[in-house]
């Protein structure tokens, strides 16, 4: 249509309610003339044409669309309003006009007449979704970088950095370590020359003096305007802009992630903004205490190894003495004392073996094999202090997956277990679980009292005098470091029966 028609009372409110309109409509005859334009549609078209093509009193009106408007004709709106003339076809497209630094959301209808044609500016819409798409980059060279295993901590903050300053648009990205009154940059990835990795100031003097005293992130886009001028932190480091979190390793204060410009900001930090600096600065506080939780288990392990060397060393040998003197003394006098001191040594032994066992028992399993749960318990029967117990099994079909020098080991402290309260004569059975989950030991011994069967596992639990307390503690560090679960139930028998299950077939 080549604009609303005149006259009738129909046509007076058809212009009104397209003068109201809050989106541009012009219309064009066939010589791609402007016959109407509502008056978001002038502003836009006066906007755009050139000095003096509008007439004087700002109508766009009778006006030549691309005579008017320069470089018209190297526009998509030229070539999209001329194939809807053509091919008398709506069209709809987004595109952005330079003159005018707007995204436009463009609608175009002919008819015989010419073009009727609606804009709607879209920029707002535009730079969300521009900032969503940045946001989006940033979270995934994010998830990139703290999953690269062979940066270290310092190359991993240095690159979070690096990508803070390019997301925020600011050259100053830095990790500080606050204590007694000092800030010390730690990580940096900066271009001011106090705010390099190794560069020291008193607390008093940092914008982050301010920063951990907060709950929230500290802001500010234009501290000569926000009143930092007489701050010795303004007078320190000249920052015009400046965001930054605070950093707690397990509650504790340690320092904080900020970004930093001598420029001020155009616009606040925007809600996304904001929530990314917070993520960053969670994020480092993770791998601080990842950091810290390595190191506490790297002592642990050094004094574990240490122990290990005491116990099977330091005693181990005293023991082996005390074996040999007691065997001469044996063989020298007929004591009722040698007896209770042989038992006592034998005691002292197991204790020492079980000890050992528990300190190289604590890693995982990550490359289990195919094990004979049949053969492997024939085994561990020969090699376990059972006398003259009876070994029975009830196992169907293939290899379970495990490590086979632990699944003899669990199987030896079970067997053992029950031999100690079954007596001699015991009777231990090994078997398949019906759901084919794993596998059981049962005897037919005593049994567990219901109330007590949470406990047999946890370390130094024992009935009986002799015992060590360690046996079915080291069972379930197996089990755990299997990934496997254990329970305890009654056996058909009224004994113990153990339930070993999460077990794959091999």
């Amino acid at each position: 249509m080549s604009g609303p028609p005149r006259g009738s009372n129909s046509d007076r409110d058809l212009q009104t309610v397209l003068d109201r309109m809050a989106d541009g409509f012009f219309a064009l005859d066939a010589d791609w003339t402007v016959t109407y334009a509502n008056e978001a549609g002038r502003r836009i078209l006066r906007s755009a044409m050139s000095d003096g093509a509008a007439g004087g009193d700002g109508t766009v009106e009778g006006r030549d669309l691309w005579d008017s408007i320069p470089g018209s004709a190297e526009t998509q709106f030229y070539d999209e309003y001329h194939r809807a003339m053509e091919t008398q076809e709506p069209v709809s497209f987004d595109s952005y006009y330079e003159p005018l630094d707007t995204w436009f959301d463009v609608r175009v209808f002919p008819d015989d007449d010419g073009l009727s044609v609606y804009l709607r500016d879209v920029s707002e819409r535009r730079e969300l979704e521009r900032r969503q798409r940045e946001s989006l980059r940033a979270i995934q060279q994010l998830y990139a970088v703290s999953s690269d295993h062979d940066r270290t901590f310092e190359e991993k903050v240095e690159a979070i950095l690096r990508l803070g300053c390019e997301y925020l648009d600011v050259p100053n990205g830095f990790l500080t370590r606050i204590d007694d009154g000092t800030q010390r940059v730690v990580v940096s990835h900066a271009d001011h020359p106090l705010l390099q990795a190794g560069e020291t100031c008193p607390l008093d003097e940092a914008y982050c003096k301010r920063t951990i005293e907060r709950d929230r992130l500290l802001t500010v886009v234009d501290a000569s305007d926000e009143g930092w001028e007489s701050d010795p932190a303004y007078e320190t480091f000249g920052l015009e802009t400046y965001i930054g979190g605070q950093v707690s390793v397990d509650g504790e204060q340690y320092g904080t992630l900020c970004f930093a410009a001598t420029t001020p900001r155009d616009a606040p930090f925007t809600d996304t903004q904001q929530t990314f600096v917070r993520l960053l600065s969670r994020w480092v506080s993770y791998e601080l205490e990842r950091r810290r939780a390595a190191e506490r288990l790297e002592r642990e392990r050094d004094r574990l190894d240490e122990f290990v060397s005491v116990v099977s060393h330091d005693l181990r040998n005293p023991l082996t003495t005390a074996r040999g003197r007691l065997d001469l003394l044996a063989d020298d006098c007929d004591s009722d004392h040698v007896e209770p001191v042989e038992r006592s040594l034998s005691r002292m032994e197991t204790l020492v073996d079980d000890l050992l066992t528990l300190a190289r028992e604590g890693s995982d399993v990550e490359d289990p094999s195919p094990v004979d749960l049949v053969a492997t318990a024939t085994d561990a029967w020969e090699t376990a202090d059972t006398r003259r117990g009876t070994l029975e099994t009830a196992v169907d079909g293939g290899d379970v997956l495990a490590d086979e020098e632990r699944l003899r080991q669990l199987l030896e402290n079970l067997f053992r277990n029950a031999a100690e309260h079954g007596g001699d004569d015991a009777t231990v059975t090994v078997g398949s679980l019906a759901d084919g989950s794993g596998f059981y030991v049962a005897d037919d011994g005593p049994g567990i009292p219901e109330a007590e069967r949470e406990q047999v596992f946890e370390t130094g639990y024992t009935t009986t005098a002799d015992g060590t307390g360690f046996g079915l503690n080291i069972v379930g560090e197996i089990v755990d470091a299997h990934g496997w679960e254990i329970r305890v139930v009654e056996s058909e028998d009224g004994g113990a029966r153990f339930e070993i299950t999460g077990v794959e077939s091999a």
